[in-house]
């Protein structure tokens, strides 16, 4: 992040609270969200910092649990997003969204993920898996690979942090990362040992 104010922190983390004033749709999300980055724990950036390491890199899964976009429900659409921080992303979008699930996030996403929208390199359909297994979640694309943690402090409890400024998560739970990895032939990266998080999203716009 190149200058750590709470509105570029926001922008980045996609709160997009407000639709634009040209938005035709009204939309709301909520969704489950993993992400893991190349960042020394905890994530600096969800504090208004700077990136432990640059270029900061990951992937992001987000599982909506319950939304939709002007009249077309988005229940049950999963995508996982990598990217190069303030770079690059490219968002891979489940193979069982139907097309107007994909039209309709397609739409969605500057208002909801205005930061991994910018620069986007490809927006595609493909193979999506997720596995929960006690703590350690994974979840893979053909091109993306991650295995996640949580993160125990005292009497073995999950370590947990409230009253973030994003107003958008909320039950976060800190993760790390066991091993998280990208390979698209011009874009690779391998991680292991650093940040992540588990948390719920809930945003809305018109």
């Amino acid at each position: 992040m190149r200058q750590p104010t709470l509105i570029a922190m926001l922008a980045w983390l996609g709160s997009g609270l407000v639709a634009s004033p040209t938005a035709a749709q009204d939309w709301s999300v909520t969704a489950n969200v993993a992400e893991v980055c190349s960042c020394a724990i905890t994530c600096p950036c969800n504090f208004g910092g700077e990136p432990s390491r640059e270029p900061c890199e990951g992937n992001r899964l987000i599982e909506i649990t319950d939304g939709h976009y002007g009249d077309t429900s988005l229940d049950g659409v999963t995508f996982v997003v990598t990217f190069g921080m303030r770079e690059w992303s490219k968002i891979y979008v489940s193979d069982d969204v139907s097309a107007d699930q994909m039209e309709a996030l397609d739409a969605l996403l500057p208002l909801a993920f205005g930061g991994f929208h910018r620069n986007m390199l490809a927006l595609s359909q493909a193979p999506v898996t997720v596995t929960r297994e006690g703590d350690r979640l994974s979840f893979s694309t053909p091109e993306s690979t991650v295995v996640m943690e949580t993160l125990r402090g005292l009497n073995d409890e999950p370590i947990t942090i409230d009253n973030l400024p994003s107003p958008v998560y909320h039950d976060y739970t800190q993760q790390i990362s066991v091993t998280h990895a990208h390979d698209s032939g011009d874009k690779r990266f391998s991680y292991s040992g650093t940040t992540g998080f588990r948390s719920r999203m809930d945003a809305s716009g018109r």
